[in-house]
């Protein structure tokens, strides 16, 4: 649960020095007068379409660990969400970095193993990307049909159909050949997880027979999220309203600076831009707003300063207000875990 905060402030100085550069190039001053410009009603709007975002996926987090048999009440899994999400804000490598410390969030207020917060998170983001993908291609389609694509539409449009045949064939293939996967997990990070145990201080290296017990709990619970129909749909539902919300975040972002555009290229920019999320900066932080301008620009026909305004008030409902409240969550769990659930506070009580 402890923060490396030297990493995390290197990871931010230099996002910060990737903004920097952005708006320098666009002009501060260009940046500001769009800014000012803004109506502050439609700036609220903004904040509740974000708020929707987090409990929409929130309730889809709430959905999968109910396939797990761990039921937690809606507030306290939108609260958890908001917490995976200042992870995955703060740390390098977006969700790659951040969701080993949620499994720990989920499990401490699910009261349930780690590896089935692991799975819980992991079911959750690949879910994610399902809908994030279809809308995209919406998008595309969107475009083809009215406007004639430019070169950097091309290479989004190329972007969104590389994974979306892609990553199916690769989860298939993974999942047909998932118990020799499993097998192949154990072999790799049984060795490096007793490494840990003998050089860490006050650890002892697990037992090999633990490691492999617990990779295998992982790997069940994956095969017990998809064997519910039912509530994966539903989960997928929640997923689908939370992009769009993200588009609409961006699209009233547009829309407060008076710029009316289509929607649908808000389909293809939000995904696309999510994949920035990767770099070795904090939650993408620097590398999505230089994709998110690159691409309004090309898609909506706004000046550079207005795309580069309108991303900074996206990413203000979407980044940062999760860095706030989501940091007072994780704090909250790591001082006690005050948001157990009720039958977990009545055991501790026992």
């Amino acid at each position: 649960m402890d923060v490396d905060w030297r990493t995390t402030l290197v990871g931010f100085a230099a996002a910060l020095v990737v903004l920097g550069l952005l708006v320098g190039l666009v002009g501060v001053g260009r940046v500001v007068d769009a800014l000012s410009r803004a109506d502050p009603v439609v700036l609220v709007g903004v904040l509740a379409v974000a708020t929707v975002w987090m409990t929409a996926w929130g309730l889809s987090l709430r959905t999968v660990l109910g396939i797990l048999g761990s039921a937690i009440p809606a507030r306290v899994a939108v609260l958890v969400f908001t917490a995976a999400t200042f992870a995955n804000n703060v740390t390098p490598f977006g969700q790659a970095g951040g969701e080993p410390v949620t499994a720990l969030f989920i499990s401490r207020t699910a009261d349930t193993e780690y590896e089935t917060g692991l799975a819980a998170i992991a079911s959750v983001d690949s879910l994610n990307f399902v809908p994030s993908i279809l809308l995209a291609l919406v998008g595309i389609g969107y475009f083809s049909a009215t406007v004639a694509f430019g070169r950097r539409l091309q290479y989004a449009a190329v972007a969104v159909a590389g994974l979306a045949v892609g990553i199916p064939l690769v989860g298939i293939y993974a999942w047909n050949n998932r118990y020799r996967v499993e097998a192949t997990v154990v072999r790799l990070l049984t060795p490096i997880i007793r490494w840990f145990g003998r050089v860490l201080p006050r650890r002892d290296p697990p037992d090999v027979h633990v490691i492999e017990a617990r990779i295998e709990r992982f790997f069940h619970a994956i095969e017990r999220v998809t064997g519910d129909r039912r509530r994966l749909a539903m989960a997928l539902g929640f997923s689908a309203l939370g992009w769009l919300c993200l588009s609409g975040s961006l699209w009233l972002s547009l829309y407060a600076l008076g710029y009316p555009t289509p929607f649908a290229a808000m389909l293809v920019v939000v995904p696309i831009g999510a994949i920035a999320g990767i770099t070795p900066l904090p939650g993408g932080l620097g590398g999505v707003e230089a994709v998110l301008v690159a691409l309004l620009v090309p898609t909506t026909g706004v000046t550079v300063a207005a795309a580069t305004a309108a991303v900074v008030i996206h990413r203000t409902a979407t980044y940062w207000l999760p860095v706030l409240v989501g940091g007072g969550t994780a704090a909250a769990i790591g001082a006690g875990g005050i948001l157990s659930t009720p039958d977990r506070k009545t055991r501790e009580n026992d």
